[in-house]
């Protein structure tokens, strides 16, 4: 399941397919359909089992059965940054953590855009690591609006194909309220199927 967010708030929600008709996301329109996948938005009898076996890991971190979700293979711990901050401040905050993208909240913490290295390197210059000149802008001027968002039982097949079709770095994960979760990035997926035994993402 997918979401998309905007200035405004939630645009879309709803599966993979439909996000090809969603204006103003990403630079590719190419969508192409996961082969086998439900394609239908109410969950059925396994996709509500997926939900009940989400809520179990939650209490239950020790578990190391098979990838197949974003929750399974997610960051927990997400860096963002604020609508309203300086270019600047965001992007010392990308290099400290040393992270090449972040999900934008506004001042009530709601998801509204991503900003990558490359949106804050329009509006300032580096030397030698050292910020030199940079234009008095906000991470809103900057960043990436409205933006493709996974929930928690998500297929990574699916997140994959997001990533490579439309050529972004990550997918925010948010729950059911809307309250940014998680963040899966390309390394993410990566990581896990290099180092994170039993695998099961290419059924």
């Amino acid at each position: 399941m997918f979401s998309v967010y905007g200035m405004g708030g939630p645009i879309y929600r709803g599966t993979f397919e439909g996000l090809k008709g969603v204006a103003g996301i990403f630079r590719s329109t190419a969508v192409r359909p996961v082969a086998g996948e439900d394609q239908r938005t109410t969950l059925n009898a396994p996709a509500a089992q997926a939900v009940s076996a989400y809520r179990e890991m939650l209490r239950a971190d020790h578990d190391r059965g098979p990838l197949y979700h974003a929750y399974q293979i997610m960051q927990r711990q997400v860096i963002s940054v604020s609508s309203e901050d300086a270019v600047e401040h965001a992007w010392q905050v990308l290099l400290e953590q040393r992270t090449h993208q972040a999900p934008v909240l506004d001042p009530g913490y709601r998801l509204v855009g991503i900003v990558s290295e490359r949106d804050l390197l329009t509006v300032l210059n580096v030397d030698a690591g050292r910020v030199r000149d940079v234009l008095a802008r906000k991470v809103a001027d900057v960043m990436s609006t409205p933006v493709v968002c996974a929930h928690p039982i998500t297929d990574i097949r699916r997140i994959a194909h997001v990533l490579l079709e439309h050529q972004v770095d990550g997918v925010p994960i948010i729950n059911e309220t809307g309250a940014l979760v998680g963040f899966v990035s390309r390394s993410d997926i990566v990581r896990a199927i290099v180092a994170d035994p039993p695998l099961s993402l290419w059924r």
